[in-house]
């Protein structure tokens, strides 16, 4: 496996990382994706630890703390071979204090997930989403008491647009408080936004990707194609309209292509699409998820080798898109292209 700094910081993490969003699976959304228990979850985590995978990622929010308690099982005896990350923020009930990112929130859905991960310490504790409803001066300053007490290791944020991340940097670095080192974003082949601002933004900031669905939301999976009804045992029957929206061309066009290259290397279509993200500059790890030991085998195939440069610039081409204003002047004019150097070009993090 190989390990990467994760944003400006000294953690170092997997390239792979494990999302816990299929353990203790209930509700629409968690019940589709899985309902892995504690004694399957070990098996899972045994796998990962085999594969070098050390970064385990989760959620108050999934499956109501479901998915922390079985984590919090799966690696019990074995807490310092690992990194816990979760996140907080999104609604965990009706009552005003049940979702947010307030001083009062954050240290009680702190104390909540160190009791349910039956831990001491969360080595990565991340805002799951922005709230403009609390100052972000109250947001650092709490997470800056969390990190004192020892509760948490580094913070980070999840789903934050450019602005509001570079408004907590800032709020962070004006105070003294301790700065986000991780952007967990929604990137893939078919989902390529991020590289309009957020990735310029991790590379002037020191912000490294932790990436969620990779495969575009159970869309490159192999099953979904051109001409072909969706497979009757596909969880996007319940899910799709919970993730990120796709046209059918452009998924259409982009499986084209992965099915080229799968041909050309003997790689399946999830490991030639996550191999692809290992190569994008800001990304320090890709966030792998499993129902089951055949498909976490699968996905840790993604790593140990290399896309040719043809191959990537192929993949480029097809999932490439025209960016929204004010971004595509950069990619379009001259004028505009000569002040900004196209970040897809950059070289990645160096590995370590």
């Amino acid at each position: 496996m190989e390990y990467r700094r994760l944003g400006a910081s000294g953690l170092k993490v997997p390239a792979l990382s494990f999302g816990a969003g299929t353990f203790g699976g209930r509700g629409p959304l968690f019940g589709a994706w899985g309902t892995t228990d504690a004694r399957e979850a070990r098996r899972l985590v045994d796998i990962c630890l085999d594969a070098g995978v050390t970064l385990f990622d989760t959620a108050d929010v999934y499956s109501g703390g479901a998915s922390e308690e079985v984590l919090g099982a799966a690696v019990k005896g074995r807490r310092d071979r690992v990194i816990l990350s979760t996140k907080t923020g999104l609604p965990m009930g009706d009552g005003p204090g049940d979702a947010g990112s307030s001083r009062s929130r954050l240290i009680t859905a702190c104390e909540d997930a160190l009791r349910r991960l039956g831990t001491d310490h969360i080595d990565l504790f991340q805002m799951h989403a922005f709230d403009a409803g609390t100052p972000v001066e109250e947001v650092m300053s709490t997470l800056d008491d969390l990190v004192r007490a020892g509760k948490v290791r580094y913070v980070g944020a999840s789903n934050f647009s450019g602005w509001q991340a570079m408004k907590s940097l800032a709020t962070a670095e004006r105070y003294g408080h301790p700065r986000y080192i991780a952007h967990q974003v929604y990137y893939s082949l078919i989902g390529r936004d991020y590289e309009w601002e957020l990735m310029p933004l991790g590379l002037d900031q020191g912000l490294g990707a932790l990436v969620w669905s990779p495969l575009g939301w159970g869309r490159l999976t192999g099953k979904v194609r051109r001409g072909q009804s969706l497979p009757a045992n596909s969880r996007l029957h319940d899910t799709a309209d919970f993730g990120p929206p796709v046209e059918d061309e452009h998924l259409y066009r982009v499986v084209d292509a992965l099915d080229e290259i799968a041909r050309e290397t003997g790689r399946s279509i999830p490991q030639i699409a996550i191999n692809w993200l290992l190569g994008r500059p800001t990304v320090s790890s890709v966030i792998i998820g499993a129902r089951n030991e055949e498909q976490l085998r699968q996905n840790l195939g993604a790593v140990g080798w290399t896309l040719t440069p043809d191959q990537t610039a192929r993949l480029d081409a097809a999932s490439s898109r025209t960016a929204p204003y004010p971004y595509f002047p950069y990619e379009r004019q001259e004028g505009f292209a000569r002040l900004n150097p196209p970040v897809g070009g950059l070289t990645p993090p160096p590995s370590e």
